[in-house]
């Protein structure tokens, strides 16, 4: 098979975290031919999407004494050619967010690739549909209360209600803009006059949940099941579990609670054609569906012996096979 990858530049990646090198590496390794583009390197030609692409072939980590090592030249590079991409089997959309236009526009660019010919992983339509933070607020049975406003009134008479509450901006990534607030805080209009950009942009508010204290944990899903896990643990510093920001993580387990949730939103995951997901579960209730460029494999795979990479583009082979191409 073909496999294209549109990532960020490759050489701002680390090979012992990323997840979109771990799925390149399982692919090579699997025998498959491993390819990258940009979102700025696609093109719409007589209907087509097009993209200025490179093959890679990786030097692929090493799992030493509990640690991924990577040698200094990791990746090398064929000599870029123009093509489209439907002569892939399938094309990862793995670039890391913020959600702006030129993101925006490069799903609408990969919506003229015939999904009969090639599969795209996230379909770019759903990855328009599902908000990072809004997607899960259909899920109402596994979200804790939660309200999106712009509004400082509305925000106050919610956290006044709760006591303790997180405020999220809606299109950050990595924990980033995410605040702790309370109505005590002599601080709060200010917070919220920042955050909303003086009630022009709305932000998400969540009641706080003290088990964010034991940790957020990352649940991987693969057409709607859950194939691995881990949990992030806040530094002393930070109440944010986030990785990017600090935290550790810890080996876990997917409990039946977390079972259940995946089992919510597995249909319309599928649905939706979100194949590639990471949720986040604080204290048995989905506060976030991750479905640009969900990371925590390597980190999965260092801490229980796993190659997820290994499942995702197994089920790759098999979903084109059935495909007949």
């Amino acid at each position: 098979m073909k496999l294209a990858f549109i990532i960020d530049p490759i050489h701002k990646l680390d090979p012992c975290h990323d997840t979109s090198v771990a799925l390149m590496e399982a692919g090579q390794i699997l025998g498959h031919e491993i390819w990258i583009t940009q979102a700025n390197l696609l093109s719409v030609i007589d209907g087509q999407a097009w993209a200025v692409s490179q093959q890679v072939e990786l030097v692929p980590v090493k799992l030493v004494e509990g640690r991924w090592l990577a040698v200094d030249n990791w990746f090398k590079l064929s000599p870029r050619i123009f093509i489209p991409l439907e002569e892939m089997d399938a094309v990862f959309m793995r670039t890391d967010p913020p959600i702006n236009d030129a993101y925006l526009y490069a799903t609408y660019i990969l919506d003229y690739i015939d999904q009969n010919k090639t599969l795209v992983i996230n379909n770019p339509a759903g990855i328009r549909s599902a908000n990072e933070k809004m997607y899960a607020l259909q899920f109402r049975e596994c979200v804790p209360e939660t309200i999106v406003s712009a509004d400082k009134q509305v925000i106050r008479e919610f956290v006044v209600a709760k006591a303790a509450t997180i405020l999220k901006p809606l299109g950050n990534k990595a924990g980033e803009g995410i605040l702790f607030l309370q109505a005590s805080d002599r601080n709060f209009n200010s917070i919220v006059e920042l955050s909303t950009v003086h009630g022009q942009i709305p932000v998400m508010v969540q009641n706080y949940l003290p088990q964010a204290k034991e940790g957020d944990k990352r649940i991987i899903l693969l057409n709607g099941q859950a194939i691995g896990a881990l949990n992030r643990i806040a530094s002393s510093s930070d109440f944010r579990n986030n990785m990017a920001t600090g935290g550790t993580v810890a080996k876990t387990n997917i409990t039946p609670r977390e079972e259940e949730i995946c089992t919510h939103l597995a249909a319309k995951l599928r649905q939706d054609g979100l194949i590639f997901v990471g949720i986040d579960v604080i204290g048995g209730y989905l506060t976030e569906v991750n479905v640009t460029s969900p990371t925590g494999v390597r980190e999965i795979d260092r801490l229980n012996g796993t190659n997820l990479g290994y499942q995702v583009i197994q089920w790759v082979e098999a979903n084109i096979h059935l495909r007949g191409k």
